[in-house]
């Protein structure tokens, strides 16, 4: 067991260059907004000023357990939080963390290549 351990952590070194934070937190935000529902959904928690539950579901063409995956990818990336009141959660942005991808994102955006001569 412990050789298998050994074996996978090199073949995982081997196979995935070490990235900086920076790398990672491009490509994390980069890819919990890669699907059209959660940037809907960050758009709708967006344009209120509280957490909002069930309004979520009722705005989009989807359903609960499809919205609750979707959220529950949004959170996990930090981009907002979860607060439970009774049977039900309420979302909103969390302000920290969002501010915070703004500017990563906006760097990185950024980063100026068109002066150079490419094909």
């Amino acid at each position: 067991v412990f050789k298998l351990i050994v074996i996978l952590r090199l073949m995982k070194e081997v196979t995935n260059p070490s990235y900086t934070n920076l790398d990672e937190s491009i490509a994390k935000y980069a890819k919990v907004l890669g699907h059209p529902a959660r940037v809907a959904i960050l758009k709708i928690l967006l344009s209120k000023d509280h957490c909002i539950c069930g309004e979520i579901v009722e705005v989009l063409p989807l359903s609960q357990s499809t919205v609750s995956q979707h959220l529950k990818e949004l959170k996990e990336a930090g981009l907002i939080k979860g607060e439970i009141s009774g049977v039900k959660t309420c979302y909103c942005i969390d302000e920290e963390v969002w501010n915070r991808a703004v500017e990563i994102m906006k760097d990185f955006f950024s980063i100026n290549t068109f002066n150079k001569k490419c094909c």
